[in-house]
């Protein structure tokens, strides 16, 4: 018969292993190979079989062998070891302590999902994984932040295939005791609790689970609570398992609960209320309107006013590159919600114009993520720097007149956190040669500090590793009591092995390399240089195109012909990416571009020594460099889809077949050296940049830090500042119709120019209603094309104002000396400029001479 409620009990610890429990609740475990051997240690058969989780560990372990720990004075003396390390992680000053100048006090990142370890299913992809390697790096770097998120019952789903090829999902529950977690409670020891008013009278509470990673807390909202209705307790049921309310549901709690959990934690902690509050994508951005309604209600701000102020410490990261992976609400669903009495003191019309598609060609009947997030964020960024080029274009339409490459979306390109992802083999082999296993200061290149014959080594037991996992996961998958022999012989470490492992839209083309089957099997079957190919990736449960895709892809290789060459793993997650990624010669990436806002894969696999495969597109449009990999010519000029596939799998294969086969293959001494050389290059070079490491510093200096100077200067002496810019965008857009240049005149340049002269420019501008000083009158000037458009690296030289206003116009001038040279142009703009104002082109009001 089946449980109703399933949990975990503890046996009691000996004091003399008592920090047992503070290391298995800190995350930090899943980072440090010290902590994680420690508890493998404890009984290594049951570590594997419980799914390595410390919690879980010290709940299955039993007594006896507990008390037999207890005895053991080398372990005991290893316990106090890793608690101290702890205690030094936990409390000394690392980066961001010795960053000088004025910094954030407080950060709260908010993300729909998290994944921080395999044995923490609150994850489905790379947002969520990105968003784990965020919080881990904020932590090794001392930035103080925290993370808010929800907690699902039932994660995201385990995957297995079936006979027919066709992906199966099931939702095992989660015990968030059993998985380390604790309960956030009040200085009486009941929990806390959250709620928010609903339509229809309704009340959705939650509760709120907190994980320490490492430094970070991360406070995830459960519904699951006896104040709830049936109803509001399936709101955080599974990730991303519904559609319609209750999405919407969960991403009110997600930005309205996730504000007031914020809040609850501060004040029962000590730590100051948040400056800079971060959303990872759109699903978070309910939490502006939660803070507004808070200036408005507690500080007697206005709409504009409260507006103001939460722009100014917001930061806003868009992981999408097309349209249709946005959330969308039909409008009368918002507004049902927002007229609840959910946001107190909040115009609800205009509320919900932030978040509407009022463009040509957009559905004003729909409430879009993305451009509430966009229209509460000051500070915007995509995730790479071709992705940043493509939100510009796909979100320009909010900023209208204003040139698509002076969109206010920056980028910064995502990294992954090597202390996770770098094997421990190679970890080892970097703590050996420069003392620790950092990888963006070592110099793989230097054959006298890690020999060619220790790399290789190292390289093929990760391999080893991987055929090991794949053989035993294939055999579990397909056995009824016993294993098919073809099983023993699935893959081999000698082999030339490529990887392929992600989320499986259509778009990331699964089958890309199924295109000429033919020549795939001759490449897998070469009977002197074969070649292999490890898969794996799951489908959303209601993306049955995706699941096609596995279909086919597995299918494929079950064919006996090619089953022992090419593999699909079930049931990718962190675990076994942890042994995909390192096990991989070749790391491959085939999407359509410019639809991958970053990959993040192909990193996790160059820090561990894998090459890059991949089409031009996310990081490796901006890292590959002609050394760390190849690069799959990309069919722009293709006439369709058909086409376009075709040429690019043909590229694949050519590539496979002339480039990587004839130099992995290619030996001295039974080593390949020239393959060894990119591979030493790779782990150089990318090592310096692939980090998250590197990323979180990036947010911090140029993001965070200016969204806490802009939140700390709005809110000085009773937000003067946040009225003053609220009165100064209102008196703008109010006059902006009636901006305009009436005239631009230039003289000082003879017919024939030459670098040294001089150009005079004078702007007679129009500025009823406003000050010289409301506006910037810019000279735009440099090289220009054959249709005169300026060139995108063009230059800006600010013009003054020569007196007062005569007749509602003012005249602006400047002196320019030329130093361009070869063809060269000019225009004349107007804009609003105000200190406070991130991007010049900010408001979307710009005007040009014509």
């Amino acid at each position: 018969m089946k449980a109703i409620r399933t949990f975990t009990v503890r046996p009691v610890l000996a004091e003399t292993l008592a920090p047992l429990d503070r290391l298995a609740s800190n995350w930090r475990w899943s980072w440090s190979r010290a902590t994680y051997a420690l508890f493998a240690s404890m009984d290594p058969a049951l570590w594997d079989e419980i799914g390595a989780n410390p919690a879980r560990m010290l709940g299955a372990l039993g007594q006896e062998r507990l008390d037999e720990l207890a005895r053991d004075d080398e372990f005991v003396a290893r316990v106090r070891e890793e608690d101290e390390r702890l205690t030094a992680y936990l409390e000394g000053d690392r980066w961001f302590q010795q960053l000088e100048g004025d910094k954030p006090v407080h950060i709260a990142y908010f993300s729909p999902e998290f994944g921080v370890d395999g044995s923490l299913p609150q994850y489905s992809g790379g947002l969520g994984i990105l968003a784990g390697d965020h919080l881990k790096s904020a932590s090794d770097l001392g930035v103080p932040l925290t993370g808010v998120g929800l907690f699902y019952r039932a994660g995201y789903f385990r995957q297995s295939i079936g006979d027919d090829g066709w992906q199966r999902e099931s939702y095992p529950l989660l015990d968030p005791y059993g998985l380390g977690l604790t309960l956030l409670r009040d200085t009486d020891g009941a929990p806390v609790e959250i709620a928010l008013d609903l339509p229809g009278d309704r009340r959705l509470h939650a509760r709120v689970w907190v994980a320490d990673i490492g430094r970070i807390p991360l406070l995830l909202l459960d519904s699951e609570t006896p104040s709830n209705t049936d109803e509001m307790r399936r709101v955080t049921d599974r990730l991303y398992g519904g559609g319609g309310e209750h999405r919407l549901l969960q991403e009110l709690l997600l930005g309205v609960g996730g504000v007031r959990a914020v809040r609850a934690w501060s004040a029962l902690t000590g730590r100051p209320t948040p400056d800079v509050y971060h959303t990872n994508e759109g699903h978070a951005g309910f939490q502006g309107l939660e803070r507004m309604s808070e200036l408005i209600t507690d500080d007697g701000l206005s709409f504009d006013e409260a507006l103001a102020q939460v722009r100014a410490g917001t930061v806003f990261t868009t992981h999408t590159p097309v349209p249709a992976g946005i959330d969308r609400f039909p409008r009368d669903l918002i507004a049902d919600f927002l007229s609840s009495g959910l946001f107190q003191g909040l115009d609800a019309g205009r509320a919900i114009a932030l978040g509407l598609e009022t463009w040509d060609g957009g559905d004003q009947g729909v409430f879009n993520m993305a451009v509430l997030g966009l229209h509460l964020g000051q500070h915007a960024n995509g995730v790479s720097v071709l992705h940043g080029e493509v939100s510009r274009g796909m979100f320009g339409m909010l900023w209208p007149g204003v040139d698509t490459d002076e969109v206010p979306i920056t980028s910064i390109t995502n990294g992954v956190h090597a202390p996770t992802w770098v094997h421990p083999a190679l970890k080892a082999v970097s703590e050996r040669a420069w003392g620790d296993a950092h990888t963006d200061t070592h110099d793989w290149t230097d054959r006298n500090v890690v020999s060619d014959a220790e790399l290789w080594g190292v390289r093929q037991e990760m391999k080893g590793e991987l055929v090991a996992e794949a053989r035993r996961r294939v055999a579990a998958s397909v056995s009824n009591g016993h294993t098919p022999s073809w099983v023993e012989d699935l893959l081999d470490p000698e082999v030339l092995t490529i990887g392929f492992a992600r989320r499986v839209p259509t778009y990331k083309r699964l089958t890309l390399m199924l295109r000429d089957p033919e020549r795939l099997t001759r490449l897998l079957t070469d009977p002197e240089r074969p070649v292999q190919i490890v898969i794996g990736g799951k489908s959303h449960p209601a993306d049955d195109s995706g699941k096609i895709l596995i279909q086919q892809l597995v299918r494929f290789s079950r064919d006996p012909k090619v089953r022992g060459r090419i593999v699909f793993l079930p049931d990718y997650d962190i675990t076994l990416a942890k042994d995909l990624y390192p096990g991989c010669d070749v790391w491959l990436n085939n999407p359509l571009r410019p639809l991958e806002a970053c990959g993040t894969s192909g990193m996790k696999a160059a820090l561990n020594g894998a090459l890059n495969l991949s089409i031009l597109d996310g990081w490796w449009d901006e890292w590959y460099d002609g050394e760390n990999g190849w690069a799959i010519p990309t069919a722009d000029t293709a006439a369709n889809d058909e086409e376009r596939d075709d040429a690019e799998a043909a590229a694949l294969y050519d590539l496979i077949e002339h480039q990587l086969v004839p130099r992995f293959y290619e030996r001295e001494g039974g080593i390949p050296l020239r393959w060894l050389d990119m591979v030493r290059h790779t782990m150089t070079e990318l090592g310096k940049k692939a980090t998250s490491d590197r990323m979180v510093r990036d947010y911090v200096q140029r993001l965070y830090v200016p969204a806490a100077a802009h939140d700390v200067t709005l809110r000085a002496n009773e937000f003067l500042e946040a009225r003053a810019v609220a009165a100064f965008v209102s008196r703008v857009r109010e006059a902006w119709g009636r901006v305009s240049i009436a005239s631009v005149d230039s003289s000082g340049i003879p017919q024939q120019a030459q670098a040294g002269d001089v150009l005079e420019v004078r702007a007679d501008v129009r500025i009823d209603g406003l000050a010289p000083d409301d506006l910037a009158v810019e000279l735009l000037y440099g090289a220009t094309n054959e249709d005169d458009t300026l060139s995108r690296d063009h230059s800006v030289y600010r013009l003054s104002p020569t007196g007062d206003a005569v007749d509602g116009a003012v005249v602006f001038s400047g002196i320019l000396p030329l130093s361009v040279t070869g063809t060269f142009g000019y225009t004349v703009r107007v804009r609003p400029a105000h200190p406070q104002l991130v991007s010049p082109v900010e408001l979307g009001l710009v005007t040009y001479a014509s």
